[in-house]
């Protein structure tokens, strides 16, 4: 399955497995390591070695979250959002605008290579050097690029109970994001059908 990065970003927040709900970026050490894990995701030209998360960078990292997310919201409408954080982020308004800004923070110029055996390739090079801001930019992007591509239209929160993952439809009847969730969603439902049927009053004889 293809991963991308704003959905590895907003797939931070997640359930842990015993019922409640965990995230990857609590601190600045778990953001080092998220970003460390996305290395094959961001661009070629970042030093990713070189992106130690401190308290600033956490900050930014976790603010643009809360961007995407909001958006991530907008974009399943009129289906509920995950259920995680939906009280608490920003308008969707506001998340777009952050999220644009964040996206221009570098400025990029535009580069034709031409190899003697082979057909010329355009491509976008960036001006800054600081690995930071071309993180948060290719951050934002990522962000950018998704929202606005197919991949918009199967973009699903999980209906299962706990689970406040979001994931991409691959298929018609897909309602939730991995097959355990199915599995205690159906359980869920079975469970309730139960509950229902013994709350039955009795026909009277």
């Amino acid at each position: 399955m293809e991963r991308w990065l704003a959905l590895e970003l907003a797939s931070t927040i997640r359930h842990d497995g015993d019922g409640g709900v965990t995230d990857d970026l609590a601190t600045a050490q778990g953001a080092t390591r998220w970003i460390q894990a996305q290395t094959d995701l961001l661009p070629v030209h970042l030093r990713v070695g070189e992106c130690v998360a401190d308290e600033a960078l956490w900050g930014e990292i976790t603010e643009l979250r809360r961007a995407v997310r909001a958006l991530f919201a907008k974009a399943v409408s009129p289906a509920p959002p995950s259920a995680a954080d939906a009280c608490q982020l920003p308008s969707a308004e506001q998340a777009l605008a952050h999220l644009n800004a964040v996206a221009a923070r570098e400025a990029v110029v535009p580069r034709l290579d031409w190899p003697p055996e082979g057909a010329p390739v355009a491509r976008l090079l960036p001006t800054d050097h600081d690995p930071r801001i071309r993180l948060m930019a290719a951050l934002a992007r990522a962000a950018v690029d998704f929202l606005s591509g197919p991949q918009r239209l199967q973009l699903r929160a999980c209906s299962a109970p706990r689970c406040v993952r979001y994931f991409l439809k691959s298929h018609g009847r897909q309602e939730w994001c991995k097959p355990s969730c199915g599995n205690r969603a159906r359980a869920a439902r079975h469970y309730q059908r139960q509950r229902m049927a013994a709350d039955r009053p009795s026909p009277s004889s």
